[in-house]
């Protein structure tokens, strides 16, 4: 019996923390946090507000550190089954750890909070997501593109590596330079046309990379996440249907219920009425006692 007044408790303070009044604070919170990291890599700023900076970094720190100690008391288990929950217990508890030391490096990791910005707005989260749900399809594709890569390597250091050994002299220049071609910088007039000059058809050569290195599989990329965003946006509202289904088909086995209580309810009372009326009806045809009749035997 003692815990109905906890689980009452957690309910409460879960439904206070999906309030969307302070979820906007929290987001709130972020972006103030946000523009404080940004300033404290500027030595004017420091200098400016003394230690204003560093003194609201702490107290937002200490919100966060509030947030997250309520949601694991409202969650309990299923604040880690959460992967999302779990993110923003280590994105705040590096911040935590003393940067001295060893440990130095994790001071630069506290513009890790930024990233809670993830998990507190939907459509971020639901574009997260989506690229996760994209990495299988993306690794397919990045492993052909790895092949095409290295088979125009090699091809452009057996003919290219004598007189350009600047850019195709061993493997390691062919992949740098071939990367470099893909991203299209400077390709035509810092490598290809002087390549040209003693090669005259090695355009053959570049045109086709481009075409296949760039924008065959920079587009199967694109259409690889688009497909993912969608499945995942339909996934959700795969989801979201059976959620209200699942809350109607609730409703209406609770209404049925209520319903049949009502029946049995009007039945017992049918019953009562019609007991009540035999019973006054029994009383009413029963003679009353004639007090003459002791007086004349």
């Amino acid at each position: 019996m003692n815990d109905h007044p906890a689980g009452d408790t957690r309910q409460r303070v879960r439904a206070w923390l999906e309030q969307p009044r302070v979820q906007n604070f929290i987001i709130g919170l972020i972006l103030l946090n946000a523009a404080l990291l940004g300033l404290e890599t500027s030595a004017s700023a420091l200098a400016a507000t003394g230690g204003l900076i560093v003194l609201l970094d702490r107290a937002i720190l200490m919100v966060f550190v509030v947030e997250i100690v309520l949601r694991l008391y409202a969650q309990r288990a299923a604040f880690w089954r959460d992967p999302w929950s779990a993110f923003d217990f280590a994105v705040v508890a590096i911040a935590l750890v003393p940067a001295t030391g060893p440990l130095a490096v994790l001071r630069a990791l506290r513009v890790l909070r930024v990233l809670r910005l993830l998990t507190m707005v939907p459509s971020m989260r639901r574009v997260v997501g989506a690229l996760l749900a994209a990495i299988p399809g993306l690794g397919s594709i990045a492993l052909v593109l790895l092949i095409v890569y290295y088979v125009f390597a090699v091809i452009a250091t057996k003919l290219f590596a004598a007189t350009h050994p600047e850019w195709f002299g061993d493997l390691g220049r062919s992949l740098y330079t071939l990367f470099q071609i893909m991203t299209l910088e400077s390709w035509s007039m810092g490598i290809a046309r002087p390549v040209m000059e003693n090669f005259p058809y090695a355009w053959a050569f570049f045109v086709p990379f481009i075409l296949v290195a760039t924008f065959t599989m920079l587009n199967l990329f694109i259409a690889i996440i688009v497909n993912a965003m969608q499945s995942y946006t339909d996934a959700e509202q795969h989801d979201t249907k059976l959620a209200v289904v699942a809350a109607r088909e609730h409703i209406e086995a609770d209404l049925h219920s209520e319903m049949r209580s009502l029946r049995d309810e009007i039945r017992a009372l049918k019953a009562m009425l019609a007991v009540s009326a035999t019973a006054s009806s029994t009383s009413r045809q029963t003679p009353s006692p004639d007090p003459t009749a002791k007086e004349n035997p």
